[in-house]
């Protein structure tokens, strides 16, 4: 039988959870909100555990922030990746703040700066409508589905609403392979595009040919300037509508005046082509192979770009050389020690870091401390809304 508890909830914590105490020990709590009186189901953990997860299922004491969930099957026992669904979307900046104050904290010695900003029109279609890119995996039935939270069991989806509708069409409105991995795209400026294990779909059956069109087009515009970029379905691309014009006017602004910049995890070169517009000196770098082809298409007409497809920690000892100024967007693992150390010769006196994880970036944030580079601001986007995800923009300047 599941162990039930009545916990009195406290903070939220970095992975969408917030944390109660039982019995002197930290019970990890998702589906409830700060402030509760909870009846909670144990799904992890034992005698001998530091910690148990568990599930409100039942809400005893309600916090103010709690409405309707706008993810029912993104619940208790449901699929992950919609754990604030209950949760206003004020509050959901809130919690996003305060598990960003937190990490700075505990792992920068030092107060996170800014605050958690809405993207203009979430608030006006409720936090939802906003993915252009979700995969799922179908079912045996060929529903496309997703694992419910840490386990390998499927739920099928009868609704997708983080998804703008076309995307969820695609998506619910057709069966697919026996756990087959399912991509849908939506790009700005071409047709949607769907991928079944990595192949695309011509007709509803997989397309196999080796020139089968597999690309899709994207557009950028700040400030009255406009980019183009060509990349590959499968490749990755910011998953919220409106956030490669967020991330690179955040990014252009920062920059400044920097003459030569180096674009570090460059991907397609979202960055890279609005940096290299107007004659800036740039060189990317990037691993994923078809992220460093796609970013070669991208700066075709810009001379003053150089791509290097190969390791970020490598190309900053044999490849970069010295910078006014470097961009990273690292995985959300974040960039780490030694990829920090690399830096010291190339000798930006400024660094824009692009972050998807507060912990990664607050860890990063006390390296860089060390070796100089003092953090003087730093914003945050609420590009996943619903979700405990939050993106961070922060400028370092060389002491």
């Amino acid at each position: 039988m599941t162990e039930r508890l009545t916990l009195e909830v406290g903070a939220p914590a970095h992975g969408g959870h917030c944390i109660a105490r039982h019995e002197g020990r930290a019970v990890f709590v998702r589906h409830a909100l700060p402030g509760e009186v909870v009846e909670a189901e144990v799904t992890e953990g034992g005698a001998d555990a530091r910690f148990w997860r568990a599930d409100a299922v039942a809400v005893l004491e309600r916090s103010d922030d709690r409405v309707e969930s706008a993810w029912s099957e993104a619940g208790p026992g449901g699929v992950g990746g919609g754990e604030l669904a209950h949760v206003a979307l004020p509050a959901q900046r809130s919690w996003k703040l305060a598990v960003l104050r937190e990490a700075f904290e505990r792992f920068a010695g030092r107060d996170y700066p800014g605050d958690v900003h809405a993207v203009e029109g979430d608030d006006e279609r409720g936090g939802l409508r906003y993915r252009t890119r979700v995969t799922a995996t179908a079912d045996a039935e060929g529903r496309a589905s997703m694992h419910r939270h840490r386990s390998e069991d499927l739920a099928p989806l009868a609704r997708m609403p983080l998804a703008v509708d076309e995307v969820e069409r695609a998506l619910l409105g057709a069966r697919f392979p026996a756990g087959a991995r399912v991509t849908v795209v939506q790009p700005s400026d071409s047709p949607l595009r769907v991928l079944v294990d990595d192949v695309p779909l011509r007709g509803g059956r997989p397309d196999r040919r080796a020139n089968a069109p597999r690309n899709v087009r994207e557009s950028v515009e700040v400030d009255g300037r406009r980019w183009a970029y060509k990349l590959d379905a499968g490749a990755f691309w910011q998953v919220h509508r409106a956030a490669p014009e967020i991330l690179v006017r955040e990014v252009l602004a920062r920059v400044g005046d920097a003459t030569s910049v180096a674009d570090l995890y460059s991907g397609a070169g979202l960055f890279t082509v609005a940096l290299a517009d107007g004659g800036r000196d740039v060189i990317a770098v990037e691993a994923d192979r078809r992220g460093a082809a796609a970013a070669r298409r991208n700066v075709h007409a810009s001379p003053s770009a150089r791509i290097v497809h190969g390791d970020v920690r490598r190309a900053l000892t044999t490849e970069v050389g010295t910078r006014d100024a470097v961009v990273l967007d690292p995985p959300r693992s974040g960039a780490g020690q030694r990829t920090l150390e690399a830096l010291e010769p190339v000798g930006a006196q400024r660094l824009v870091y692009v972050a998807c994880d507060p912990v990664a970036l607050a860890r990063d944030t006390g390296i860089l401390a060390g070796l100089g580079y003092d953090l003087v601001e730093a914003q945050a986007f609420d590009l996943f809304p619903m979700t405990h995800h939050v993106e961070t923009v922060a400028t370092f300047e060389r002491r």
